[in-house]
């Protein structure tokens, strides 16, 4: 495992600069939790370096800094983008990236200082961007109570993307940070097909078990959309399919729903295709071609997917931004000019990957 040149100290006595030095000198500490939930899990924890990374500026995404407690994820979506980013640290981006789990154990309070340096000007920070941040790691950890609250005491913007009910458990902190600053939610359903949620997406909470959480959001006064991602072409992509989802995101009270067609970069690609292969084998040519110009499918069918969705979401009730569809927390004390860079509660998160 590559952890030596991503810390702040080698063997050598040499100091390593840059963003190799991702971690602290104290290095990693390594362990498994010999319990039915944590089975097969091996946690790395961590003390990072920095815990407030700026995204890189030819990504697609719509914001510009982020927030990752975690690397690697218990989900084990075989289609997640970010199982590349494992192999920095020379783990497996297969079943590796679902059970090598790296904690960042000092996230909280690094973020504390890095908000509070003069440098920082109160931008937006978008979380779950990469991996998700309540996966089952998180209620081993606690580290996002710790991080909401930082945030909520520097009233800065921020953003959640997950497909963790955990969330619910930092309800009341998401209520006060609401009360100062910006806050977007985002859950992550694709789709209600249960057969294919079991294969997909075997370590999440059902998908009927997300549209609950968003209905307790909601309710709680949250604004919280739906990104209905990914959308699995000759899986998921059916009328019937689609219209199901669409009703099940509207009878949530889900503020808006915004579709997402399945990419599949490197590294996700590969692992991709090999279940494709056991599960599915008529389809791997067919995706083989879908997918022959990149990550992305052709953008007709990104474009015919998405006027489905918009047809089914103004059928329903809601959109991507539905007239009076959000619920914010406001307090007469809350500021009228945010801190600089603060961007509209859950625009950024809606059309994040």
């Amino acid at each position: 495992m590559r952890w030596d040149h991503l810390t702040d100290g080698s063997a050598d006595g040499q100091r390593a600069t840059g963003p190799a030095a991702l971690f602290g000198v104290d290095g990693v500490v390594t362990r498994t939790v010999d319990t039915p939930e944590f089975r097969g899990i091996t946690f790395h924890e961590v003390r990072a370096r920095s815990i407030v990374n700026r995204v890189p500026g030819a990504s697609r995404m719509p914001f510009e800094w982020t927030v990752n407690p975690y690397r690697g994820c218990s989900h084990a979506c075989v289609y997640c983008f970010a199982r590349k980013t494992h192999g920095y640290l020379d783990l497996d981006t297969g079943i590796g990236f679902d059970s090598q789990i790296v904690v960042k154990t000092n996230a909280p309070d690094l973020l504390r200082r890095e908000l509070a340096a003069p440098r920082w000007t109160g931008a937006h920070i978008a979380m779950g961007t990469n991996v998700d941040c309540y996966q089952r790691a998180e209620g081993r950890y606690r580290l996002m109570p710790g991080i909401i609250g930082a945030l909520r005491d520097r009233a800065n913007p921020f953003s959640v993307l997950t497909k963790g009910t955990l969330i619910l458990r930092d309800l009341p902190l998401l209520r006060e940070a609401a009360e100062v600053a910006d806050v977007g939610v985002s859950v992550s359903v694709g789709f209600t097909d249960t057969a294919l949620w079991r294969t997909v997406e075997p370590g999440t909470p059902s998908p009927a078990a997300r549209l609950n959480a968003v209905r307790t959001l909601t309710d709680a006064g949250i604004e919280c959309g739906v990104l209905m991602a990914p959308v699995i072409p000759f899986l998921g992509d059916a009328p019937g399919q689609l219209r199901e989802t669409v009703r099940a995101v509207a009878a949530s009270g889900a503020t808006s729903v915004t579709p997402l067609v399945l990419h599949l970069r490197p590294g996700a690609r590969e692992w991709f295709t090999a279940w494709l292969r056991a599960h599915h084998p008529h389809l791997v040519e067919r995706y083989a071609r879908m997918y022959a110009g990149g990550a992305y499918a052709p953008t007709w069918y990104q474009r015919q997917i998405t006027r489905q969705v918009h047809e089914l979401a103004a059928e329903f009730g809601i959109g991507p931004a539905g007239p009076g569809a959000a619920r914010r927390v406001v307090t007469p004390e809350r500021p009228a000019d945010g801190p600089a860079g603060a961007a509209p509660a859950g625009a950024t998160q809606l059309t994040l990957l």
